[in-house]
C-alpha cells in the first residue's frame, strides 16, 4: 500500500524516534509499504517519520544511481534502530540534496564522508559497516529523520532565508507532488 508522505512543517518530522523490537505490530507489512511508497515517489530512501511514525526504521535503495556511482549497484537496505558513528576526522563534502518531505527544494549540504553504521536488518540480524562517499550521505540524510532533523537544518541561515517562501508554501500545503502527501495545515 502506498502511504502518504508527511511534508515539512508536520510535527512528526521534528520528534526523535524510538527503537523498535521484533514484536512491533505488522513490521514486515510496514517495511513493504514503505518500500512501495519510496518507489512510487521516485525516492532512494525513506524514514518512518516521513510516513507518520516516530520509530527507528529506514528503507534505502540506491541501485538507481549505479550509472553515476557504480559502487551503489545492488545496494538496498532496511535499517532498524540504526546508529551512526563518525570515524574520520570530520572531513565533509558538499553535495546537493533533496527530500520527499521537502518537495521542490534542493540545497548543497555538507556531510561527513566516512561513517560507521550499526543496525538490525528486517530479520533483526545485526550489521556493522563502514560506509563512505555518496552512500554515507544517504545514510546520514535518512537517519537525520530519526533524530527529528531534515537536510535544511544543515544549511546556512542565509540559504534558509532565501527559501523561506518555498518552505511556507510546503507548510501551508500549497505544493503539488506526483505522490500522496500529508501537510501540516491541510
Amino acid at each position: 500500500m502506498i502511504l502518504p508522505i508527511y511534508l515539512y512543517g508536520h510535527p512528526v518530522l521534528r520528534k526523535e524516534s524510538v527503537d523498535i523490537t521484533p514484536d512491533y505490530p505488522n513490521l514486515k507489512e510496514l517495511i513493504e509499504n514503505m518500500k512501495a511508497t519510496m518507489y512510487d515517489s521516485d525516492g532512494i530512501g525513506i524514514a518512518a517519520p516521513q510516513v507518520g511514525l516516530n520509530i527507528r526504521l529506514v528503507c534505502i535503495d540506491v541501485d538507481v544511481l549505479k550509472d553515476t556511482f557504480p559502487e551503489l549497484e545492488g545496494r538496498q537496505f532496511v535499517l532498524i534502530n540504526p546508529r551512526i558513528e563518525v570515524i574520520e576526522d570530520g572531513k565533509k563534502t558538499n553535495r546537493e540534496e533533496g527530500c520527499l518531505s521537502l518537495p521542490g527544494i534542493h540545497e548543497s549540504v555538507p556531510r561527513i564522508e566516512k561513517i560507521r553504521v550499526t543496525w538490525l536488518d528486517e530479520n533483526f540480524q545485526p550489521h556493522d559497516e563502514v560506509i563512505e562517499g555518496y552512500l554515507a550521505r544517504v545514510f546520514q540524510h535518512e537517519c537525520d529523520h530519526l533524530e527529528g532533523k531534515v537536510f535544511i537544518d544543515h544549511i546556512s541561515a542565509i540559504r534558509k532565508q532565501l527559501i523561506r517562501n518555498k518552505l511556507r508554501n510546503i507548510v501551508d500545503g500549497k505544493v503539488r507532488c506526483s505522490y500522496r502527501t500529508r501537510s501540516f495545515r491541510k
